[in-house]
């Protein structure tokens, strides 16, 4: 097989187009086959141009049919059949980490979900944070209760939603902390960072650990960050994975810009990105450089 290709762009189609059609994924050597390329090559060569590789794309596409089926209100069992399943046992089997809940409940929207919530001042104004029983499902920057109420409820708008705040949870109060703490705005030790809740395809994850790991007060374009991850086409697609963050501040995705260096936009508020950085920048001194072991913590709690 040819491996030094000039181009692979055609052999790498010819493989996406495959894993659009196939109801159950391709073993890597036919998709090879397809390509005429070897395994190995296929692997690395679609994965930097996909930012996934071929067993993750079509799982991905797969969920994205099922998630488009279940919000159409069609039952789930015939969703599953629709969406190329062949058994609802291999949705359940990864529904938790891309519905982000049972395909029932996704279909629901979030019914029958229970999610406890509080806020508080920031130097960047009101935060809200919440969690349901099995992590934090959503951090949010605004300028008032009333506004990160309605965003929650609008996110979630068949939960159940408790306000709690004498005494808050564990997880909202180790959230507050760990946010304070890692950004600056307070030198009170804090506790790890709880696990998270959250809905995404594995692209999506890849992109927010990236996230993660850019330090303090720099910046990286959408091409730069692509490129870091072996996807130096998926610069509009690391874009997409920055708009449908739900974690603000623990997902730093306000670290990213664009080509030119100009701030772009940020789901909460360009104003707010640029004060955020500003604040970042003016704390890296020598004394107060955010170390990489601090980042860590941040990424993985």
């Amino acid at each position: 097989m040819n491996t030094r290709s000039p181009s692979n762009e055609p052999a790498l189609e010819r493989v996406r187009l495959q894993l659009e059609r196939a109801d159950e994924a391709p073993t890597l050597g036919e998709l090879a086959q397809i390509a005429q390329l070897s395994p190995s090559h296929l692997q690395r060569a679609f994965r930097r141009r996909y930012g996934m590789s071929p067993a993750e794309y079509h799982r991905v596409r797969r969920f994205g049919q099922l998630k488009s089926a279940l919000r159409d209100g069609e039952a789930v069992s015939a969703a599953v059949y629709e969406a190329g399943f062949g058994s609802g046992s291999r949705v359940y089997e990864h529904s938790d980490r891309l519905l982000g809940m049972t395909p029932a409940s996704y279909r629901a929207g979030g019914a029958g979900a229970s999610i406890r919530y509080t806020t508080t001042d920031t130097p960047l104004g009101r935060m809200l944070v919440a969690a349901t029983g099995r992590g934090i499902c959503s951090v949010t920057l605004g300028d008032d209760d009333a506004e990160l109420e309605n965003r929650l409820a609008n996110e979630f708008p068949k939960a159940t939603r408790e306000r709690v705040d004498n005494g808050r949870e564990e997880w909202l109060d180790a959230v507050i902390a760990r946010i304070a703490h890692d950004l600056g705005w307070s030198d009170v030790d804090a506790p790890a960072m709880p696990p998270l809740d959250v809905a995404a395809t594995a692209f999506q994850w890849r992109v927010w650990d990236a996230l993660t790991r850019i330090p303090q007060g720099v910046t990286k374009s959408y091409g730069e960050l692509a490129a870091e991850l072996g996807a130096p086409k998926a610069a509009r697609a690391i874009g997409n994975a920055c708009g449908n963050n739900r974690l603000a501040l623990i997902v730093p995705c306000h670290r990213i810009v664009r080509e030119d260096g100009s701030l772009g936009g940020w789901r909460w508020g360009v104003e707010r990105k640029h004060e955020l950085l500003a604040r970042e920048r003016s704390a890296q001194t020598p004394d107060h450089a955010v170390s990489h072991s601090r980042r860590q913590r941040l990424a993985h709690g």
